[in-house]
């Protein structure tokens, strides 16, 4: 792994996709928290006539001078990127046009003459045409050192301008008229952050290309998102994943080309997709696996407290009707095993049938008495139906925590009936 990192040939592609990667997702998590993922999608594509232009300009004008053929592709790209934005503005402004419809409509439009231009650059410089086909999913394998500075330069404006911006960007992106009124100048604040935005985009551009760059912008922070709720670990995070992608995926792209070549044909996997695919990774297992959002455990989480219902439920039957039903509980639970594990816990004994002992007995007590005084409280201080208010005592029951039941008997003056003039349980302390 050193040689990555120190090896003449693979150094500048390797440093320069992780510079590239982590610019990119500090700036994605602005994209993903504003709800704006498609802009960057709209701009990245609207880039390339300006990439086909600036080549054919090179091409015509400056024929020798191919090494400007960089900056020359940048400039046309970032005017291109830019003509692009205004036009979504005025679609939505002036047009009147839906968001989403102006955003798709300039991607396509602006995607499509890059198409026709490029066409065209092919039938008259096709040398010249490579260059601009490589800047459609990128050339990671070609950087050199000098991308490395461009990068690393990019990476520490933008690292440098969010530590000096950080609070009226909290404030911005979750409440815009709160920033306002401290004064904070939003606009311009915006204004500096599209900008970066666009130059992440446009500079990216080299080592994943002109169509996968949103996904660059936008994979490390959905699964950084999935992990945090405070904006500078999300960001962070971001960062991180951003990093581990390229390397990842310039590793995997490397590897793969020198394992998998058989003698007289050669393999290879191009190092630009290999990132996003590997970020997409990140993404999905961030979705599935992290621990407070993740499907995964939110589906364990789920199943644990239908399991701790059906426990309950069982208790608060036995203590009211002194037996157990099947029908009467979820059918999707092994009632066995439950009943199993409420034997294994102490709170019922089995001889001939199942019974609740001193502590089942209590904690269903417990569940009665935090129901009835639901139930009261709805009824006497909300001035629901007595009859209305069954269903939903019976979902706050097993919710309701024991600070939560003290306050409901305080606030009550520790009631001895429910609505219906039952007894309400002691608390049992």
């Amino acid at each position: 792994m050193i040689e990555y990192f120190t090896d003449p040939v693979l150094r500048a592609p390797t440093w320069g996709s992780m510079l590239m990667c982590l610019s990119a997702s500090l700036m994605g998590v602005f994209v993903f928290l504003r709800k704006k993922s498609l802009l960057s999608e709209s701009l990245s594509h609207a880039s390339y006539p300006g990439v086909v232009m600036g080549v054919a300009i090179v091409a015509t004008f400056f024929p020798q001078a191919e090494e400007w053929s960089f900056a020359a592709v940048l400039i046309g790209a970032f005017i291109a990127s830019f003509l692009g934005f205004q036009a979504i503005e005025w679609l939505e402004k002036k047009g009147k046009v839906r968001p989403d419809a102006a955003l798709c409509f300039v991607l396509s439009v602006f995607f499509g003459v890059g198409i026709v231009a490029a066409s065209a650059l092919q039938g008259t410089n096709p040398s010249w045409f490579k260059q601009v086909q490589m800047f459609l999913f990128g050339q990671a394998a070609t950087m050199t050192d000098i991308h490395i500075g461009i990068y690393g330069s990019l990476s520490a404006a933008i690292a440098l301008f969010l530590f000096a911006v950080y609070r009226p960007l909290q404030a911005v992106l979750f409440d815009s008229s709160y920033a306002k009124s401290l004064g904070i100048k939003a606009v311009w604040l915006e204004r500096l952050l599209f900008w970066l935005l666009l130059v992440s985009i446009i500079v990216g551009m080299r080592s994943v290309g002109v169509i996968l760059m949103s996904g660059m912008l936008v994979a490390p922070a959905v699964a950084a998102r999935q992990y945090s709720n405070r904006l500078p670990v999300v960001f962070l995070l971001a960062g991180l994943f951003g990093v581990l992608s390229a390397l990842i995926g310039h590793v995997l792209s490397v590897e793969a080309s020198i394992r998998w070549s058989a003698p007289g044909a050669k393999f290879s996997l191009p190092t630009g997709p290999l990132i996003v695919l590997t970020g997409t990774f990140w993404a999905l297992f961030s979705l599935a696996f992290a621990p407070k959002r993740g499907v995964v455990f939110r589906l364990i989480r789920i199943y644990i407290f239908r399991y701790r219902c059906l426990q309950e439920n069982i208790l608060k039957t036995l203590w009211k009707k002194k037996a157990v039903l099947r029908s009467d509980f979820d059918p999707s639970l092994s009632m066995d095993w439950v009943l199993w594990r409420m034997v294994r816990h102490g709170w019922l004994s089995r001889s001939t049938h199942y019974e609740l002992t001193i502590d089942g007995a209590r904690k269903a007590a417990s569940l009665v008495r935090r129901h009835r005084l639901w139930e009261l409280y709805l009824t006497s201080s909300l001035g629901r139906d007595a009859e209305e208010v069954h269903r939903s005592a019976e979902e706050m029951e097993h919710i309701l925590t024991p600070e939560l039941e003290m306050r409901l008997t305080e606030l009550l003056s520790d009631p001895k009936k429910d609505p219906h003039q039952q007894p309400i349980p002691e608390r049992h302390l």
